[in-house]
């Protein structure tokens, strides 16, 4: 191209490209010509498809109308479905949320209707539930937080609410206290009465368990079983049911939180601590009747079985070990109390009365799982002091005795007043028994009077014995000392005095040798009734023997000794009335008076003597 256009061939080559131009053309149309038909045939089939495809678009059209028509019902469905579906999602959300809410204010309203009734440790406990477990569950809601905020004015009223309650529960107490004590003494009775009537069973009844034996049986039942049991609950239902609601709503301080419980719990147990002290002080003429006693025992029974329920029924309030501090302190007061009251008394009845009180009293406290092997211990210094006033009142009986004593011996006209007086002292004389009516016993009245009288002295010390939870040997050791303190001081001081005194004759100053020697036979009797109630036999180690027969010989020999002081005084005032004639010419023929009085007066005394062992 750059030599044509630099050269001036640009005419040929013109005329050398046209030349190619009309080649190229001609083979075009060459092949144009060959290729022309069915170029033609394309053409009309392209034309028929388009037909087809204008019917097909036709036909694609009208579906399209009748599906979009079909279709609108089923978008408007689908539309429905999808809001009905967003509803369910929502209703569902909306259960789970009310099932969270609607607790909390259940709870919340729950609360509110026991406030208004004054029931505070239901509403206490219902505060804890819902501060705790309810309301995290919901706390992001606007209402739960108006609550949150709203808990503690809540628990600062029941709080303050609780402190006046507990006020009003001490003071109910302080004033039922000897009611509830007199209810669970009398269950402690009957209780008592009913172990006896089954230890009485033939198959179950056997020997007494010495007192460490009960004791330790007592402890372990108590341990084994639950102080309060049905016992209390029994207790408590007597007196007011809304003193109950009382303890309940007072221990509900226990679930406030914030240093409540420390509050509640020491202002409790100060005010109890003064409330026994008061109790504990015993009023000063207490020992004057036994229904001091019994109040004065009411109300310390009332009080610790009131203790013991709430130890039993709340949590932290009172503790074991509070108790056993407070039950010490008290049980030194009262056994306290008790030695100084008992010592006024000089009463064997009443001394005895008390000690079945005192023995009431530490069996129902026993029950509630108190120690009380210390009044156990205390009774037998009462009982030491029982025998004193025995010994006293026994003392006013035998001197009644002998003061009245005609001291002769007993006539018997019949044989029956021969058998009442032969069952009433034993006395066996084969010589007697034959002799015919009218007859006489050696022996004046006051010596089965004096048996007698022994004998019932031996059952009011056995009276004591009972319910002591003592053995039968230390029964039968109790017996015998008690026993012998009142033959060898009571009875033989008694005895003493009567030898002693001025006016005594020698007929009386005999009857009295004769009567101690037939009392002194008797001994054995006794301690064979004391071993038949005691059911100890005197063989049997460490068991005291009577000192009777020393009593006796003591009361003899001294009645022997006045004899001789009383003969040689009365010999001496008959001497003392010679009177001789010093001036007489000549003895007289008979001896002076006063021998013939003094020889007749030692004549009729050895008579008397004849009837001397």
């Amino acid at each position: 191209l750059r030599s044509v256009y630099d050269g001036e061939e640009h005419g040929r080559f013109m005329e050398k490209l046209e030349a190619r131009i009309r080649n190229h053309d001609r083979e075009i149309e060459k092949m144009c010509n060959f290729h022309y038909q069915g170029f033609v045939d394309s053409i009309t089939e392209l034309l028929k498809v388009r037909g087809e495809a204008q019917k097909l678009k036709n036909q694609v059209t009208d579906t399209n109308r009748k599906l979009q028509n079909e279709g609108k019902e089923l978008i408007i469905a689908m539309e429905e479905l999808k809001q009905c579906r967003l509803q369910q999602r929502n209703i569902s959300a909306t259960v789970d949320k009310l099932t969270l809410c609607l607790p909390v204010l259940e709870m919340y309203s729950k609360l509110r209707e026991q406030m208004k009734s004054k029931r505070h440790y239901p509403a206490l406990k219902t505060l804890e539930h819902l501060e705790h477990t309810y309301l995290p569950q919901v706390s992001h809601y606007r209402f739960c937080k108006v609550m949150v905020d709203n808990i503690p004015k809540l628990r600062e009223e029941i709080k303050e609410v609780s402190m006046s309650d507990l006020k009003d529960f001490l003071e109910s107490i302080r004033k039922h206290s000897d009611k509830i004590g007199e209810t669970a003494m009398k269950q402690a009775q009957q209780q008592r009465n009913l172990d006896n009537i089954v230890s009485q069973h033939p198959r179950i009844s056997g020997g007494k368990k010495s007192k460490k034996e009960f004791c330790a049986s007592s402890d372990l039942e108590v341990k084994n079983t639950s102080p309060m049991s049905e016992q209390d609950s029994g207790i408590l239902d007597v007196e007011d049911e809304d003193e109950d609601e009382e303890v309940t709503s007072a221990q509900g301080w226990w679930c406030l939180g914030w240093g409540a419980r420390e509050t509640f719990e020491s202002y409790y147990r100060k005010q109890r601590r003064k409330q026994a002290r008061l109790v504990l002080q015993p009023p000063s003429n207490m020992h004057e009747t036994l229904d001091g006693y019994r109040k004065y025992f009411n109300q310390i029974v009332g009080f610790f079985v009131v203790e013991d329920h709430i130890l039993h029924t709340t949590q932290g309030l009172v503790n074991r070990a509070y108790l056993d501090e407070l039950w010490e302190m008290a049980l030194s007061k009262t056994i306290a109390a008790l030695r100084t009251h008992s010592s006024y008394c000089s009463d064997p009845s009443l001394v005895l009365d008390l000690k079945n009180l005192i023995v009431l009293f530490a069996d129902t406290l026993q029950g509630y799982g108190f120690p009380v092997n210390q009044l156990f211990d205390m009774l037998l210094e009462i009982q030491d002091q029982y025998s004193e006033t025995l010994l006293k009142k026994w003392s006013g009986v035998f001197r009644n005795i002998l003061d009245s004593d005609n001291y002769s011996p007993i006539p018997v006209s019949n044989e029956d007043v021969y058998k009442k007086i032969v069952g009433q002292f034993p006395f066996q004389d084969a010589e007697l028994e034959k002799q015919p009516f009218p007859k006489k016993f050696p022996f004046s009245e006051f010596v089965p009077k004096v048996y007698n009288q022994i004998k019932e002295f031996i059952y009011a010390c056995l009276k004591f014995s009972e319910d002591l939870h003592l053995s039968s040997t230390e029964v039968d050791d109790m017996i015998r000392k008690s026993t012998n303190l009142l033959l060898t001081r009571t009875l033989s001081n008694c005895l003493q005095n009567v030898i002693k005194r001025k006016n005594v004759g020698l007929t009386e100053l005999v009857q009295i040798i004769i009567n101690t020697t037939h009392l002194e036979k008797s001994c054995k009797f006794l301690e064979e009734f004391i071993t038949n109630i005691t059911n100890v036999l005197p063989e049997t180690v460490h068991t005291t023997k009577l000192y009777g027969t020393t009593t006796f010989k003591d009361a003899r020999h001294a009645a022997e000794e006045e004899i001789y002081t009383n003969l040689n005084q009365k010999i001496d005032q008959f001497l003392q009335l010679a009177d001789y004639d010093w001036m007489a010419l000549e003895p007289g023929s008979r001896a002076s008076d006063y021998l013939v009085d003094l020889i007749g007066f030692l004549r009729s005394t050895f008579a008397v003597f004849t009837h001397l062992p």
